[in-house]
């Protein structure tokens, strides 16, 4: 392959020549291939250091994705567990709100058995709500809270349940049908739950209309007319059927009468607001008494007058004076309860069942109560 080789120069008319041997040939091919080998090699690693700088530049930028991620993942999980702490903590306020509006006044009411019930979906659906705040970063801990809310709450419900009926068989046994006083309107703003997906939870929405339901109630016995209009012993005049005492001809009497001296005080047998003073056909000189639900109270053939329209009175306290004005044979006071404009019985109010008047006391202990929480807390 390689053969030795002259090669002949010629300079000037001198004629030189130079020798070229095998082994000058071999050599020169061996740094040839070796400068090329050289030269492939660097061309090879640079390539190599290319792809893995490149391959390295590619991870980092995978690592930095994965890490923002990350954030974002940790960053979801933060969101979830706030809006579940502000969930929690704005449950916790309603339920201690209530709490306090229930059981003000609790040391004046009779025992009430309160058993608690339980709906199969709504447990279901409580315990899937703690599986998945438990999952949550620290969510044992508000999954133990919202079971404990939980547990309130329907133990409030069962409470204001049986409170409302226990007011609600006190309404009846004053001969009254409770939806016949205790219907009304509703309304104001509309102003969102901030809870869960915005849902009141089914507890909270039971326990609201158990406690709704148990105002109602309790307002309406405050207003039934339970107290004496006057501090006579005994009554002259039953309401009902009767003679009539100018005519002697069967006729109706819608109230009671109560005997007692001129100018004997005159008293609101409920509180509510003197809806009429003045004087009526065959009642002379009265008092009417707005005591809301529908329940009005009438005093006639009184002498004068101690209370003036628009006033909001008290139970017990004086609206007028005992005599004998209008269709009258002598000095007493004629009493009504009406309901809608009808009169109704007035002895059942005034000799109602203790237990009724117990049950009635309880509920203006707890309404007044309330009602000063109301005035002075949040």
């Amino acid at each position: 392959m390689f053969p030795e080789r002259e090669i002949f120069l010629r300079s000037g008319g001198a004629v030189r020549f130079v020798r070229i041997s095998t082994r000058v040939q071999m050599a020169g091919a061996a740094a040839a291939l070796a400068l090329l080998g050289g030269w492939g090699a660097l061309t090879v690693r640079m390539a190599t250091s290319q792809a893995g700088i490149d391959a390295e530049r590619a991870a980092i930028a995978a690592r930095s994705q994965a890490v923002s991620k990350g954030e974002a993942s940790v960053s979801r999980y933060r969101q979830s567990v706030d809006e579940v702490a502000r969930d929690l903590e704005q449950r916790q306020r309603f339920l201690e709100d209530n709490m306090k509006s229930l059981t003000a006044g609790q040391a004046a009411s009779a025992p009430v058995d309160a058993k608690v019930k339980d709906n199969p979906a709504d447990a279901a659906a409580a315990k899937a709500e703690g599986k998945r705040i438990s999952m949550l970063p620290g969510g044992q801990r508000l999954a133990a809270i919202q079971q404990r809310q939980r547990a309130m709450a329907l133990t409030l419900t069962a409470v204001a349940q049986a409170r409302g009926d226990a007011a609600e068989r006190a309404i009846r046994a004053f001969g009254i049908n409770p939806s016949t006083v205790t219907s009304g309107a509703q309304g104001g703003p509309y102003i969102p739950w901030r809870g869960q997906k915005d849902e009141i939870t089914p507890e909270l929405a039971d326990m609201s209309a158990a406690i709704a339901r148990l105002d109602v109630l309790q307002t309406t016995l405050a207003a039934m007319p339970s107290g004496k209009p006057t501090a006579a012993p005994m009554l002259t005049s039953s309401f009902g059927y009767r003679r009539d005492p100018f005519n002697g001809h069967a006729a109706f009497h819608a109230g009671l009468d109560f005997p007692g001296r001129y100018g004997q005080p005159i008293l609101a047998a409920a509180a509510g607001r003197i809806a009429y003073v003045g004087q009526r056909q065959g009642y002379g000189n009265v008092v009417e008494v707005d005591h809301g639900h529908g329940i009005m109270t009438r005093y006639a053939h009184l002498s004068g007058f101690t209370g003036r329209v628009g006033q909001q009175v008290e139970r017990g306290q004086q609206v007028g004076r005992m005599g004998s004005t209008g269709r009258s044979t002598g000095t007493h006071l004629h009493f009504e309860v009406r309901l809608h404009d009808q009169p109704i019985n007035p002895r059942r109010f005034l000799e109602a069942d203790p237990h009724v008047l117990e049950v009635q006391q309880a509920g203006k202990v707890r309404i007044a109560a309330a009602g000063s929480y109301g005035r002075n807390g949040r």
